[in-house]
């Protein structure tokens, strides 16, 4: 019975399990146990804390475990029958001269190692031992994915267990917050260590933040950047605790709150202050009409003093501009007054997100963090908060794979790779050019000394028994110990996409000619469109949320039929859809193996593993659940079913949200090389600036070319911001 066997029986119970502990447990059952060890009790332990609700569901897996493994069982008792190490009575030295030979001295009948073995070579079967070595490597690094799991676990613990509240009153104690004055709000912390599970994210590195400097932290998917940001909100790498931390990584919980108030309450301290004040008010209006006596006279001076102290730390941190500030800041994200007025349960996941960020810009905290700001945002918020954000009088540290919302925002990059912290000045843009440049030089150095190296080692290797050039042989020598150890240089890791070619088509293929929708013949979203789509079309369309974008597509698409106007489609037209919620189209329950095995039958497994090897899914990714990929790899898996429909067009709702940089750079070229039309709604400049050639702008219930480029667009749109009343 093999570990994938396995794996799948313990995914089809528990199909939500993470993969770290599947690929553990399985691996322990099959051959990683020790021989001491009660298998079947460490594997239930394991299944129960997967199951905590659902104790039949794991007695069911114990027993097709058990059947599954019951000839390694029996092996296993049989071997546990077999004699075992016994403990000397005395202590033996081995490293001592004669000490093997004295133990005959331990009993009567012991034969004389030593005697026996002098005469014996060592027959060491080294490919045996070099097979053994690497299924010990093997075992540690399955052993350390169940600290993984359990870390991961830990962490999800500790975030239930504490309020949006408790946390960010135990992070930031309002003493600490208050005794801040004329202290340096720079962090410079050097030699830590982060660690997630048995996994090193950083070993001796140095974090270094500028008061009123913007970072962006860059580096590839897993490098573990998002778990950096954690552990410095949660104040486990030892920040200062004068300097105020505020993490934006989740949506906001739905309520009743409106959305207003909802941003209100997030400084904590305010919302706690402004309740006291109110209370002690109360209070004060109570004892005035109790009289004049000593005890009360006492309370009413107690009171009065605690209120001037509460209205100076409400004045220190302007609570009374608290609610335009609030409003200010949900109108720049693209929420209406309406919108403000609305509880927030009644918004969706994106916008909850959006409401998120506006808590954490009005809480003000000396150090801000954010993990990917602009995913759940569109080119209209984008570009308000990028104009935003250049002005943030505190420290940001931003981690972001769009290159443009990091050149309009960092002064600095981190690149975080082999468990450190490296250090730009500048924007992404610089930040590329000036490692470039670096890692070029270090790769001319490493190459040259390579070289060097290799001169003097084969001058050594030919004269070294040579008596007349021994001498010179011997210095070389000498040379070769002093050269410094250069470590090889990282080797730049890129992806590439393919797009199968399309057949050509006789046009037209696709037009929107005077077309009218909505959903109320009333109240018309879009009106008079007119839309025409070639194999040559390179086409962006951006606006504000709810403005038609998605409306746009699917009359494209033809989900949609219009109140008038018409849609002129090719009879031989294959349209592919990537969809900004593409994650709903995917079976968590399936491998992407099996998954396009249902979509397209009739190719063999090594045919779709290859096909979505095109897409950097490879290895076993391509059979783990779909479910257990991260939001980059399900991207990819979608991308994967798209190319297998052979479209002609490529309609892409949003393609950048989860992928890194690499995985962008792979897109846009492939974009840029296949020869079907291409249609993007994006938030991305950079991802619309390299791939469209025009620019249509969904606004005022139509659709309209926009002459000029993304970066006009965006001033535009910050202009009209800021003129608002």
């Amino acid at each position: 019975m093999g570990q994938l066997e396995i794996s799948k029986e313990i995914l089809s119970v528990f199909p939500g399990a993470e993969e770290p502990i599947v690929q553990y447990l399985s691996g322990y059952l099959v051959d990683d146990a020790g021989a001491e060890e009660d298998v079947l009790q460490v594997a239930n332990d394991i299944l129960d804390s997967l199951g905590i609700d659902r104790p039949k569901d794991v007695q069911r897996l114990m027993a097709r475990l058990r059947e599954l493994l019951s000839e390694q069982l029996a092996a296993r008792a049989k071997n546990s029958t077999r004699p075992k190490l016994m403990k000397l009575d005395k202590v033996v030295d081995l490293s001592k001269a004669g000490a093997i030979s004295n133990t005959i001295a331990l009993g009567e009948g012991v034969v004389d190692l030593e005697s026996i073995n002098k005469a014996k070579a060592s027959r060491v079967d080294v490919k045996k031992l070099e097979k053994q070595e690497a299924k010990l490597r093997a075992k540690i690094e399955k052993r350390a994915r169940r600290d993984l799991y359990e870390g991961s676990k830990l962490l999800d613990q500790h975030r239930k267990q504490q309020s949006y509240e408790e946390m960010f009153m135990k992070i930031n104690p309002i003493e600490a917050a208050a005794s801040a004055k004329n202290k340096s709000k720079d962090i410079h912390l050097t030699n830590i260590d982060v660690n997630f599970g048995s996994n090193r994210i950083l070993s001796g590195a140095t974090l270094t933040l500028a008061y009123g400097r913007r970072y962006g932290l860059v580096g590839r998917n897993g490098v573990g950047k998002s778990t950096l940001l954690r552990h410095i909100a949660m104040r486990e790498v030892p920040i200062p605790p004068h300097i105020t931390i505020l993490f934006v990584e989740q949506e906001i919980v739905g309520d009743d709150t409106t959305a207003l108030d909802s941003v209100l309450k997030a400084d904590v301290w305010r919302d706690h202050l402004l309740k006291e004040e109110a209370a002690l008010n109360a209070k004060l209006t109570e004892l005035e009409k109790e009289g004049d006596d000593k005890r009360v006279e006492e309370e009413k001076e107690e009171a009065s003093s605690r209120l001037a102290e509460v209205h100076a730390r409400l004045s220190d941190m302007d609570a009374e501009s608290g609610p335009s500030r609030a409003a200010a800041l949900l109108a720049g994200l693209g929420f209406s007054e309406e919108d403000q007025s609305k509880p927030t349960k009644s918004f969706s996941g994106g916008w909850r997100m959006r409401l998120a960020l506006a808590r954490a810009l009005f809480v003000k905290p000396a150090l801000l963090l954010l993990d990917e700001p602009s995913n759940h945002i569109d080119l209209n918020a984008l570009a308000w908060l990028e104009d935003y954000l250049q002005t943030w009088p505190g420290t940001l540290l931003v981690v972001s794979h769009d290159r443009a919302f990091l050149d309009a925002v960092a002064t600095d990059i981190v690149h975080q790779h082999s468990g450190r912290l490296d250090y730009y000045k500048g924007n992404f843009i610089q930040f590329y050019s000036t490692k470039s440049e670096r890692d070029r030089n270090l790769r001319k150095e490493y190459e040259n000394q390579m070289e060097y190296r290799k001169h003097l080692q084969a001058f050594v290797d030919r004269w070294r028994y040579n008596a007349n050039r021994a001498a010179q042989a011997q210095m070389r020598l000498k040379i070769l110990e002093k050269l410094p150890d250069l470590e090889p240089p990282e080797e730049e890791e890129t992806e590439k996409f393919k797009f199968p070619e399309t057949e050509k088509i006789s046009p037209p293929l696709l037009q929107l000619s005077e077309v009218t929708f909505g959903y109320n013949p009333d109240k018309p979203i879009l009106r008079n469109v007119n839309f025409d789509v070639s194999l040559d079309s390179r086409i962006a369309i951006v606006g504000a949320n709810g403005a038609g974008k998605s409306t746009l597509i699917k009359l494209l698409t033809s989900e949609l039929k219009p109140l008038s106007g018409d849609c002129n489609r090719n009879g031989r037209l294959r349209i592919g859809y990537f969809s900004q919620h593409h994650v709903d189209t995917l079976n968590p329950t399936m491998s992407p193996v099996q998954f396009l095995a249902s979509k397209f039958p009739g190719r063999t497994e090594q045919e779709y593993r290859s096909h979505l090897g095109n897409f950097q899914i490879s290895g076993m990714t391509g059979l783990q659940l779909i479910g257990t990929l991260s939001g980059g790899q399900k991207s990819r898996v979608a991308f994967a079913v798209l190319s297998l429909q052979k479209p002609h067009v490529l309609l892409l709702d949003e393609p950048t949200n989860h992928l890194d940089i690499e995985g962008l750079d792979a897109l846009m070229t492939v974009l840029n090389t296949w020869n079907g039309g291409v249609i993007v709604i994006s938030h991305d400049e950079r991802f619309i600036t390299s791939v469209a050639k025009e620019l249509w702008v969904c606004a005022n219930g139509t659709v309209s070319k926009f002459m000029g480029d993304v970066q006009s667009y965006k001033s535009l749109i910050v202009s009209n911001v800021k003129a608002r009343p």
